[in-house]
């Protein structure tokens, strides 16, 4: 695996591979690698014929007071996985790398990158909208893999990529959970052994509300209700939201049809976790 750091060498290669290696995936990532990354990994690998990565935590998707600093940083572990899983080509390059002194220019997504995550971030998502559109630029992939657990992301990426013309297709992958159903993240290494245990709801509020819909409940304000009514018996759990929305605009819907998006975000502890389903 080729690790590179400085943008012009990560372009100069990718240009001279864009025209001789064929299909050719990107998994960007901030690092602390999970199962879950993996899975991207291992879908890229059967629909690619080659994989790049990238690892950069990126601080304009940081607001002040969140956990930057602390952000898990496991970089020699994470290049190991990547290797072991036949990544061609790591990017990982430094943040002046990426916004060296001078660069004012971001990108913001109105309305959708304002829903549900941008609502409780403000401004998280231009952070994204950015950096990724700037790694798509000097990557310059066939396809690029997300997780859906980051189901507002992809809502965001996806707009992004259609109102700027990339010539790229955006894949989303299902969420990877733990054996007891907790979302797989980076973010659950915050969380001590009770927090894990508290952080539990948020896959059950989900899982009834599921249930609900297969026994023929469509009505959103009812199915909201259910899941609040699990939420809110729970300790140490901090609700930031539960909605109900469509999974392309993030708008709240009144009644669900298959593929509306069920999310849910809440505060464990200290941690901030995310979680969603689409209706079937």
């Amino acid at each position: 695996m080729q690790i590179v750091k400085s943008v012009a060498e990560m372009q100069s290669i990718c240009r001279k591979l864009r025209t001789q290696d064929g299909m050719r995936g990107f998994v960007p990532t901030m690092g602390a690698l999970h199962k879950g990354h993996i899975s991207l990994i291992q879908r890229a690998r059967t629909e690619c014929q080659t994989v790049a990565a990238s690892i950069f935590v990126n601080p304009l998707q940081f607001a002040p007071g969140e956990d930057f600093a602390q952000y898990p940083r496991t970089f020699e572990e994470d290049c190991r996985l990547l290797e072991a899983e036949g990544v061609a080509l790591l990017f990982a390059p430094e943040a002046r790398e990426m916004y060296p002194d001078g660069a004012v220019t971001t990108i913001t997504v109105p309305g959708i990158g304002d829903r549900l995550d941008g609502a409780s971030r403000p401004g998280h998502f231009t952070g994204v909208a950015t950096v990724v559109a700037k790694l798509f630029h000097i990557v310059a992939p066939h396809r690029a893999y997300f997780g859906q657990k980051d189901a507002a992301q992809l809502a965001v990426l996806r707009q992004m990529v259609q109102d700027l013309n990339f010539d790229l297709e955006v894949v989303g992958c299902a969420i990877v959970r733990d054996t007891d159903g907790l979302a797989l993240s980076s973010r659950n290494k915050y969380l001590n052994g009770l927090e894990r245990e508290q952080a539990l709801v948020l896959h059950q509020a989900l899982v009834r509300i599921a249930k609900s819909i297969a026994g023929g409940e469509r009505e959103s304000s009812t199915l909201l209700q259910i899941g609040r009514n699990i939420l809110d018996k729970a300790t140490g759990v901090q609700v930031d939201y539960l909605a109900i929305v469509n999974a392309e605009s993030l708008l709240p819907v009144v009644y669900v049809e298959k593929g509306t998006l069920v999310a849910v975000a809440a505060y464990v502890g200290r941690t901030r976790l995310i979680d969603n389903f689409l209706a079937a």
